[in-house]
């Protein structure tokens, strides 16, 4: 079974030479999970996209610095992408960026939130009885936004939610899959991110603040990254 990778951005080039990309990340964590899923990542952010949605048995799309409420021609493009795999019914799944994007697609809205950075360790409250998730009532992972899903598509029914995030995983039958945070990135690789974006974009409390809840808090990615293969390869 081969899942699309949509790679709709990458690891900085400062962090490069010791972490993968975003989807090397999904296509090595899930692949050890489910050595039954093959991965073949497309650019989109280049314009390099599958020749059709039947490339593939299923897609991924993953986290980006880009706004998934632009209208960049490939944003434009990957919107459709989407609507054209749910009409067909294969599986999705979306992170950050591909979270918000699929339910722009779908017809949310996506938009800064007014309340700032969601940086470090999140947790969300499981509001939604999902038979095959993991049972736990809370999950914790990373974070890393600003934007949000600020009105969910109709379709679609928010499963995760937090007082920071309200539509933080959104999913669709056994179709479609969204979580806001980041399952892929370990603490080590958030905290590089803390520590570079820390007077950037990061005022030095946001920043110090998160540090904290990566250092002192547990986080559920191995629980995750084994259901998001489980959820792809069920379906697809």
């Amino acid at each position: 079974m081969k899942i699309g990778v949509l790679a709709a951005g990458i690891t900085p080039d400062a962090l490069l030479s010791e972490y993968p990309t975003y989807a090397e990340m999904f296509a090595q964590q899930i692949s050890a999970l489910e050595p039954s899923l093959t991965f073949e990542i497309f650019d989109v952010r280049l314009d390099e996209f599958p020749e059709s949605t039947d490339s593939c048995d299923g897609w991924l799309i993953t986290g980006s610095k880009s706004d998934a409420y632009g209208d960049d021609p490939w944003i434009l493009k990957l919107c459709e992408f989407i609507r054209e795999v749910d009409t067909k019914g294969q599986v999705l799944v979306g992170i950050c960026f591909g979270h918000q994007v699929i339910a722009r697609a779908l017809g949310g809205r996506v938009a800064k939130f007014d309340g700032g950075w969601g940086v470090g360790v999140h947790h969300y409250q499981v509001v939604e009885e999902i038979p095959t998730l993991p049972a736990m009532e809370q999950v914790a992972f990373c974070a890393f936004h600003q934007d949000q899903v600020l009105e969910k598509p109709a379709k679609m029914t928010t499963f995760l939610t937090s007082d920071f995030c309200e539509h933080a995983g959104l999913i669709y039958k056994d179709q479609i899959l969204t979580f806001q945070g980041h399952p892929e990135f370990s603490k080590a690789y958030e905290n590089e991110l803390i520590n570079m974006y820390d007077g950037v974009t990061l005022t030095q409390e946001v920043a110090n603040k998160a540090r904290q809840t990566v250092e002192q808090d547990t986080i559920q990615n191995q629980q995750l990254m084994a259901w998001i293969g489980q959820f792809l390869k069920a379906k697809a």
